[in-house]
């Protein structure tokens, strides 16, 4: 939530047919006792309440576990769930709202436990304005004890993706385990026969050998009863004695294409292999492995054989899990859910996927010619917020963390270009703010957090948006303090110690997603929905529609947080969580969110995203605004290092936003700054293009205009994010434009560190430093910041074409090496080899056809040098523009090395060889220029004394001639300039 527009959550909306509650309170109790804090090394937390605390029925503020049964597990229950109305009740004090587990929704009644299938949605609103769709709860059966009447359904159990709902009246119990992905609801019961009570007269098309298979609405369900049991039909009821043993199952199979009893009845005599097979229990474990930047991830299901011997099961899974899966193949058959297809896989008790993390940076580098008046603006902007880099729009943890935010990506930039003024403002602001809200001295009601050990829960006090009552949001509040820490650990690690204030950044983390199940003071990843793959905002998920997340970017925010923050701190635990949580929700978000396949939403909802999605669907909508901008932007921002994944897939990017510009009539006119920075990702230019005819915008509450023309005007000279390429480092990633890749990775250590990438690029990191290939880095900066923000070298690397020196009147020059003493790192190839200060006449040479493949290896070059050179060395790095001609010949490279011998002693100290350059086939020249990327270097750079410069020129690929312009055309520019 980033608007001030109105309250997120605090609003009535429709959604799958139920009004949203109406809530608000004080932020503050009135006559809140004294806090008394607990130390967390230099900082601390207060147990005492100071505000509001979770509210709901009875005395659930106190006690959370009161529709909890004794032998439920113990610790911390779990909030933010799909199941969470159940426990949690707010709404229905009895029961529950419906429980949408895909493929099946459930819900639960005095006598039993409703079924739904719906695969029907219902659609509203309009193509190009609000709009949303809902599968929602349409009842075909309901599952029981004959004669129950239970006043009120508990929670006997939970795992990582499945609830074990109780019913009790005192004569009978039943308990139903049902999950995610689960096809089937596996039942104990006790005092009277299993009963289903169908919608309308049940279409029976099997009955025999303790299976019954009937149709309801068009859904095909079946009763498994113990082996010896049969099922008795009468009207609109299906009973079973069990034999006495008192378990059974029931599922739905799934859409076969084929309305014949024998298939059908084969279909459930396939099932029925697993149907006493009862999952009991699910368990999450994740691996990433930074050498092959993959995160393999296995679902495991317990299974009990109630009779039998089978231990596996059959589970169906969302299209986030199957397009990953590794090791499985699924069957033919799959169900519709609200989340598309869920394909089947049979006899398994767990399975895998695989996916890529493509790496977050701590913030795009400054590339390009930082001398000119880009690098201007971009520092006048910065000044302008260096007396209230937070630029804070309220107190509240939700408010302050967008402040906490903003002030990062201000310290980030400020210190790539050198603006330590700017920098150590913004960090002075960030420590300030984190130091006092990790202080809960005796007496202190504001700006701290409460612990609540009943809940198991880390409130802060101002809270908003229900982050204190219904525990909402905490990830996305928690996501910007620790962000935010994050920056601040690089320059400050003392700060970020465990003996100082890291213990406080790991509660957060704790609280928001506990990443270690032996904590019992925090539920295990309490926001984050295993199966589903994203996070859920609401603490209570009490809507009919299910639970909900609106801004799936600020759930990312958190994720991309804690990589940071580990792997500043050292802490591999959290920076893995954080790689599972960012790897797996960006698929989830590229299939939910945003369906960029466009396989999941419904035909006819007219929408390529929502702002919305729902435990039965999505929504075109937000909590706080109808407008466009605002519906596609709360899944966008913030903007930062840390998202970008938004532009996996740069075609999707142009096309959202297409769709923006027509459901707006036009380009947008609020949070433009978002908009625009989210368009960099697929079309640079033309945000680009935007920012810069359009410099009277309105920045969003949480930007400033210094980071979102860096990440723009940086993004045009870097390209897209290229997802082909791996690094075996988290904070790397690699970029696209014109063919030309850049490599990119940051080191927050005190050492010096080399990523390996997947083709085989080697970079070599300086301590505290960002570090690219074929960028040139503005002038001035660190290029990233770190424990050492004193400039140094940069490893060089593309950016946006060096503009060439205008042609000076031609002098006489004499060919070869240029004079002794020279102090222009300006140079002009001339004809003859020589690399002058001044530029010659036009003139042209020939590299020779390479007539076989000479890429890294200079065959047959042309060589022009420099000698006697004095240049001092001030981090710059080397660019050329070289102007060939290939005429009409076909599939030709040329390739160019730039040695450095920086004393005159013979030895070349420094090396760069850079990828070869593809000609095309027409005449007239083009440009070579160091856009095209490193592919090799070796040794520093450093002060030309006396020194030499070479640079040579060959074909590293064809069959043909090029030619290359002299005089006053091709250009070196030394590093040292």
């Amino acid at each position: 939530m980033t608007s001030s527009v109105r309250p997120r959550r605090w609003i009535v909306a429709a959604a799958g047919g139920a009004a949203l509650l109406v809530l608000g309170a004080s932020l503050i109790a009135g006559h809140a006792p004294p806090a008394e804090a607990a130390t967390v090394g230099a900082g601390s937390y207060t147990t005492t309440p100071v505000g509001p605390l979770p509210s709901g029925c009875g005395q659930i503020s106190t006690n959370p576990r009161q529709y909890v049964t004794a032998d439920a597990p113990a610790g911390a229950v779990p909030t933010n769930d799909w199941w969470s109305s159940l426990l949690w009740k707010r709404t229905d004090c009895a029961f529950s709202e419906p429980l949408h587990a895909h493929p099946l929704s459930y819900d639960t009644f005095t006598d039993g436990l409703g079924f739904s299938a719906n695969s029907t949605p219902a659609i509203s609103g309009t193509s190009t304005g609000v709009g949303e769709y809902h599968y929602p709860y349409t009842e075909d059966i309901r599952v029981g004890v004959a004669g129950l009447g239970a006043p009120t359904t508990k929670v006997a159990g939970w795992s990582d993706w499945t609830v074990t709902p109780y019913w009790s009246d005192g004569a009978r119990t039943m308990r139903a385990t049902i999950g995610h992905g689960l096809p089937f609801a596996y039942f104990q019961t006790t005092g009277g026969d299993a009963q289903i009570r169908v919608t309308g007269t049940p279409q029976v098309w099997a009955n025999a050998n303790s299976m019954i298979g009937f149709t309801v609405n068009g859904h095909d369900y079946v009763g498994y009863a113990p082996t010896g049991a049969g099922w008795t039909v009468s009207g609109g009821r299906i009973t079973s004695t069990l034999a006495g043993r008192g378990y059974f199952s029931v599922a739905l199979l799934p859409t076969t294409g084929s309305t014949a009893p024998a298939d059908r009845s084969a279909l459930a005599e396939s099932y029925g292999r697993y149907a006493h097979a009862h999952v009991t229990g699910t368990r999450l474990s994740y691996a990433y492995d930074p050498a092959s930047s993959t995160v393999t991830t296995t679902y495991a299901f317990t299974v009990t054989p109630r009779e039998g011997a089978v231990a596996q099961t059959v589970v169906s899974l969302y299209p986030h899990q199957w397009k990953a899966l590794t090791g499985s193949t699924p069957i033919s058959q799959s169900y519709p859910s609200a989340r598309g297809r869920m394909k089947v896989l049979t006899g398994v008790d767990r399975f895998r996927t695989t996916m890529t993390f493509h790496g977050v940076l701590p913030e795009l580098p400054a590339v390009g010619d930082g001398a000119g008046a880009d690098l201007a603006t971009l520092t006048g902007y910065l000044a302008a917020d260096r007396a209230n880099p937070m630029d804070r729009r309220g107190d509240d943890t939700y408010w302050t963390g967008k402040g906490l935010g903003r002030a990062a990506r201000i310290a980030e930039i400020s210190d790539q270009v050198g603006d330590t003024g700017t920098r150590d403002s913004a960090l002075t602001a960030i420590r300030n703010t984190l130091t006092d809200w990790f202080t809960a001295s005796t007496g202190k009601t504001s700006r701290l957090f409460y612990y609540d050990a009943n809940w198991g829960t880390l409130i802060g006090y101002p809270a908003s948006y229900g982050s204190d009552q219904e525990l909402n949001d905490h990830h996305f509040h928690y996501g910007y303090f620790i962000a935010a820490a994050a920056t601040l650990a690089k320059f400050d690690p003392q700060w970020a110690s465990t003996g100082r204030y890291g213990g406080m950044v790991d509660l957060l983390i704790r609280d928001a997603d506990n990443y270690d199940r032996a904590d019992t003071r925090f539920p295990y990843l309490r926001d984050f929905d295993i199966y589903a793959g994203h996070d859920w905002a609401s603490g209570h998920g009490s809507f009919a529609a299910g639970n909900n997340q609106e801004s799936s970017s600020e759930g990312m925010n958190f994720a991309g947080a804690l990589i940071q923050w580990g792997q500043a701190t050292g802490n591999a635990a959290v920076r893995d969580a954080g790689v599972f949580l960012y790897t797996t929700q960006a698929a989830a978000i590229q299939e939910y969110w945003f369906d960029s396949a466009d396989q999941n939403f419904p035909a006819g909802f007219e929408h390529s995203t929502v702002g919305m999605v729902w435990g039965d669907g999505g929504a075109y909508s937000t909590w706080f605004s109808a407008e466009p901008e605002m519906i596609q932007g709360i899944n966008q921002l913030p903007v930062t290092g840390g998202h970008l994944y938004l532009g996996y897939d740069p075609a999707y990017v142009r096309r959202n936003y297409a769709e923006l510009v027509r459901n707006n009539g036009g380009p947008p006119t609020v949070w433009q700054d978002i908009i625009w920075e989210f368009l960099a990702l697929g079309d640079p230019d033309t945000a680009l293009a935007n920012l810069r005819a359009n410099g009277g915008y309105t920045p969003e509450e949480g930007e400033s205009r210094g980071h979102t023309f860096h990440w723009i005007r940086n993004l045009a000279a870097l390209g897209a994010v290229d997802t082909s390429v791996r690094a075996s480092h988290p904070l790397a990633t690699v970029f696209t434009r014109a063919g030309a890749r850049t490599y990119v990775a940051s080191n927050v250590s005190g050492s010096p560190i080399t990523v390996t990438f997947s083709d085989g690029t080697r970079l070599t990191v300086p301590a505290g430093r960002t570090a690219t290939t074929g960028a040139y880095t503005w002038s001035g900066g660190n290029a990233g910041g770190g424990t050492d923000p004193t400039p140094g070298p940069t490893t060089p690397g593309p950016g946006p074409t060096p503009t060439t020196p205008a042609p000076t009147t031609p002098a006489p020059t004499t060919p070869g090496p240029s004079p002794t003493g020279s102090t222009s790192p300006d140079r002009y190839l001339l004809p003859g080899g020589g690399l002058a200060a001044a530029a010659g006449a036009a003139g042209q040479a020939t590299v020779v056809a390479a007539n076989g493949n000479h890429d890294g290896t200079p065959t047959n070059p042309l060589v022009f040098t420099a000698t006697g050179l004095n240049l001092s060395y001030s981090g710059g790095a080397t660019r050329f523009d070289l102007f060939l001609d290939a005429a009409t010949a076909v599939g030709n490279g040329v390739q160019a090395r730039v040695s450095y011998d920086l004393t005159g002693d013979g030895t070349f100290d420094r090396v760069e060889t850079y990828r070869y350059f593809a000609t095309d086939p027409l005449p007239g020249y083009e440009h070579y220029t160091t856009a095209a990327g490193l592919l090799a270097s070796s040794g520093p750079l450093g002060d030309l004394r006396n020194g030499t410069v070479r640079l040579e020129v060959w074909s590293a690929i064809g069959a043909n001639p090029t030619t290359l312009g002299l005089g006053n055309r091709s250009t070196l520019h030394l590093a040292q300039g």
